[in-house]
């Protein structure tokens, strides 16, 4: 990016760096938020929208809402057509939603028969959600239901893999995956 100035945080950093971006665009510069998959799917721009709201300045600051490849569309491209027809999907991120309204929803669209897609499926301090999830959509799926995961979904170093919900392995999941579980209907096609 030659010639811009980049501000970068890490992760649960959202709020400052969306309060920085909104500082700049009142000092009149040409700001841009920046995030992976697409902004508008467990990303900035709600987040964006929100706090322009807070401060009152919807319609002072013009907004442009960019649409990206979201996770759930680069990841069913790359494992077949698993979204071909009605899916969920659920983040499994505890740290705006209470954990008992995550199983709610995962619970279900589980009995509903929706193929499910799973972001935010793990992390280094959230390391136990995955497995209770895959718990709640087993009680209500057969074992050789067939699933998927992928890993960097449209990055360098992309993974995907196909399995079943039996054989899905956690411990080779981590936050840069999206799990995808199929339903009644859904088959492994060679």
């Amino acid at each position: 990016m030659q010639g811009k100035e980049v501000i970068s945080t890490g992760m649960t950093q959202e709020v400052q760096r969306c309060r920085e971006a909104i500082a700049r665009a009142r000092e009149g510069l040409c700001t841009a938020v920046v995030c992976s998959g697409d902004c508008g799917i467990y990303a900035m721009a709600g987040l964006i929208l929100e706090m322009l709201d807070e401060e009152g300045l919807l319609e002072t600051l013009s907004v442009e809402i960019v649409p990206g490849i979201p996770a759930l569309a680069a990841g069913s491209a790359l494992l077949g057509a698993p979204l071909m027809h009605d899916f969920a999907c659920v983040s499994l991120s505890d740290l705006l939603t209470p954990w008992e309204a995550i199983e709610k929803r995962i619970a279900a669209a589980s009995q509903a028969d929706f193929v499910l897609v799973l972001y935010n499926p793990k992390s280094k301090k959230r390391n136990w959600q995955l497995d209770k999830a895959l718990e709640i959509i087993r009680s209500s799926r057969a074992a050789p239901t067939p699933a998927g995961v992928v890993r960097n979904a449209a990055r360098e170093d992309q993974q995907a893999w196909a399995t079943t919900l039996e054989d899905l392995a956690t411990s080779d999941v981590d936050m840069l995956c999206t799990v995808f579980v199929g339903n009644s209907q859904t088959r492994l096609a060679h």
